[in-house]
């Protein structure tokens, strides 16, 4: 939608547009200027909704959004003629002001003119709504009002509202729009063209227009435009734009590039593996404005309290111009501060301070790699009380390292990680890779055996040059008759067992890495007063080993995917709102089922789907960070309303007294809704 700056009348577009009887439901977040529609109708209802448009803000311009196409930031020209009004109105006031004392009736000339220049929209607007019975907005309202102060002789006061509320007004687009620009500078990171190598030919191309196989070129400093892997070359990128880590990440020829992330250093050539309306940059985009479509209660509550709030200040402000006035006798002063009453019964600063508190949570987040997927998910993230893990990915790497080699009898560590390689060399057990990496990293030759036999669930049978080979668990040496000693195996780690000819050559211990950042993420939640549990599949042992390592207060073990439900239902019943991370496809249920759910970005697309919070980062911190930026959100949020209704009730119990005047009515409408934007972006720049 282009043209529409007022978050009241987009609130009244909204429900008029629900109540046609072809919509099924109907969504218009101010924030991005978004309008989705759910009918069956399609296209066909453009001139119906435009013309609600037109009657509640005219104007407004609703258009079909043009595929893998953002919300147009900046798509509002309403305003461009605000200055040239403002000065030539602002300097009639200033003369009618000079003048007022020595020459009445020029300075009630220039005061007209003025008044003229500055309200000639406002009272236009007031007169078309006025046909189609729209009259409590906020053009009938200041056209009521400084035409009252017009008639009770205030000629100065009704122009110098009219520019004070022409300004306010104009502060308040400015600042809409630049927070507006900022969210959506910071996710929108899409390219619009990429440089296409065509046989050593490189030519520059729509972003759009890159297909699947292409070969595209990305030189020291752009940004990498779409999802793919190197051919071609070495670099450091940072990835912080789209993970929040500053930590720059090594790539070469095999590496897994993201769109979004910056390429700081070599040129590289990258053949596209995610067209531009599948890649992170377009994901990350639509992301946002979908979460900021999903609008949370405290906004649907603020929306419903703003339909009562107009009419009952109107009703208020009749009461007050006629009963004290046929008491004492002085209309002219009940009326005056009436007036007062109508310049501030314009709901906008409530209508707009929560949908925007709520924006910014979304964008602040994205920022640091966190993806919320709604604002009720902000607002339900903010009132957790236990955090519960799976392990495996999510506390873990979940990818399993060398921890100890322990030889058993005359063949040293190297020969024994040695022998234990070449039977793994095949493997795609995450084991036995851990055993070959490990080889690897310390430059070992890696034999090929001569013969080899997988025995399932056992482990391998191999004939090397040292002769008969057997690499597995307890179960496979037992098996072939070898003794295997007093060796007691530790629950925490995966014991692998090497004999060579029947004796036992040696063990190696091998157990998932603990990610680093882990106990310091588990501390941070225990500060913010948030228990912390973990779910996991594996055994006791193990369990508990990382839950103390960590510092994770409960742990449940040997658990099946409905287990883990069942015990998460249980933590909430016990401890209040619950919220799980995990990684994994067996994690969907629990994540659906959670009163927040959390994915990694590393995991499964299941998990990422069923999850209302994707951390990009895959790290821990985010956790902690999630839930900082929820509550700082609906702190804001709520701040923002307190404000709103207290400057407003404020300059109400003023008036009566007869202390407030228009001037300061008007602060409260368009001042207060400036600050609440302000303090809204806030969060934006919390560190």
């Amino acid at each position: 939608m282009k043209n529409i700056d007022c978050a009241n009348c987009s609130a009244k577009i909204e429900k008029k547009i629900q109540e046609l009887p072809e919509v099924d439901d109907c969504i218009l977040t101010f924030a991005t200027r978004q309008l989705r529609v759910y009918s069956s109708e399609g296209t066909k209802l453009l001139p119906k909704m435009q013309e609600i448009a037109d009657k509640i803000e005219p104007g407004t311009i609703i258009e079909v959004r043009e595929e893998g196409k953002p919300a147009d930031a900046n798509s509002n020209d309403k305003h461009a003629h605000d200055l040239p009004e403002l000065i030539a109105g602002g300097l009639l006031f200033i003369v009618g002001e000079l003048l007022s004392h020595s020459m009445p009736q020029i300075s009630a000339i220039c005061f007209v003119i003025a008044y003229l220049i500055l309200g000639r929209e406002v009272l236009l607007t007031a007169l078309k709504n006025m046909k189609t019975g729209h009259v409590m907005d906020e053009n009938f309202l200041m056209s009521l009002a400084t035409i009252g102060a017009f008639c009770v002789g205030q000629f100065g006061e009704a122009v110098g509202v009219m520019l004070f509320y022409r300004v306010g007004e104009a502060f308040e687009h400015r600042a809409v729009e630049k927070s507006r620009s900022q969210i959506m500078e910071a996710v929108d990171l899409r390219p619009e063209t990429v440089l296409l190598d065509e046989n050593g030919t490189v030519r520059e191309v729509p972003a759009g227009s890159a297909v699947v196989g292409n070969i595209v070129e990305i030189r020291p400093g752009d940004r990498i435009p779409l999802d793919g892997v190197v051919v071609e070359g070495e670099s450091r990128i940072d990835t912080s734009p789209i993970t929040g880590e500053p930590v720059p990440v090594s790539v070469k020829v095999g590496s897994q590039l993201t769109s979004g992330c910056v390429n700081t250093s070599g040129l590289l050539k990258m053949r596209v593996e995610k067209e531009l309306s599948e890649s992170m940059v377009t994901r990350i985009l639509d992301s946002v404005e979908n979460a900021a479509a999903s609008k949370p209660q405290a906004e649907r509550f603020i929306t419903k309290f703003a339909r009562v709030y107009t009419p009952f200040v109107v009703a208020l402000a009749a009461a007050t111009a006629i009963i004290p006035s046929l008491i004492t006798g002085n209309w002219s002063h009940w009326i005056y501060t009436a007036l007062t009453f109508l310049v501030i019964s314009c709901p906008c600063a409530l209508v707009l301070s929560v949908p925007l508190a709520f924006f910014s949570g979304i964008g602040a987040g994205s920022k640091k790699g966190i993806l919320f997927k709604g604002g009720i998910a902000l607002e339900n993230l903010k009132a957790v009380k236990t955090v519960v893990m799976d392990k495996t990915g999510t506390i873990t790497k979940g990818n399993f390292v060398v921890q100890t080699i322990l030889p058993a009898g005359t063949a040293s560590e190297q020969e024994i990680l040695q022998i234990a390689a070449a039977c793994e060399t095949a493997s795609t057990h995450p084991i036995g890779i851990s055993i070959v990496s490990a080889a690897k990293d310390q430059k070992l030759v890696i034999e090929k055996p001569a013969e080899i036999e997988e025995i399932s669930g056992k482990g391998i049978h191999a004939r090397l040059s040292q002769g008969e080979v057997l690499c597995g668990n307890r179960k496979l040496l037992t098996e072939f008759n070898v003794d295997c000693g007093a060796y007691d195996e530790n629950g925490a780690v995966t014991t692998v067992y090497i004999s060579v000819n029947g004796k036992l050559a040696g063990t190696i211990q091998i157990a998932d890495t603990i990610k680093p950042e882990a106990k310091d993420a588990i501390r941070s939640l225990k500060s913010m007063g948030i228990r912390s549990a973990m779910l996991t599949g594996d055994g006791e042992a193990a369990a508990e080993a990382v839950a103390a390592e960590v510092g994770i207060d409960n742990v449940y073990a040997k658990l099946l995917p409905a287990d883990k439900l069942e015990i998460l239902q249980k933590l909430r019943a016990e401890n209040g709102s619950a919220m799980f991370v995990g990684d994994g496809i067996n994690d969907a249920p629990v994540l659906a089922g959670a009163d927040v759910g959390a994915a990694m970005g590393s995991g499964a697309d299941a998990a990422i789907e069923a999850a209302d919070v994707v951390f990009m980062t895959s790290s821990m911190d985010a956790i902690s960070e999630a839930i900082k930026i929820a509550r700082s959100t609906g702190a804001i949020s709520n701040q923002n309303v307190v404000f709103a209704l207290a400057v407003k009730a404020l300059v109400m119990i003023l008036g009566l007294m007869g202390i407030a005047s228009m001037w300061l009515a008007v602060f409260a409408d368009t001042g207060v809704a400036i600050l609440c934007v302000l303090n809204s972006i806030r969060i934006l720049y919390k560190k």
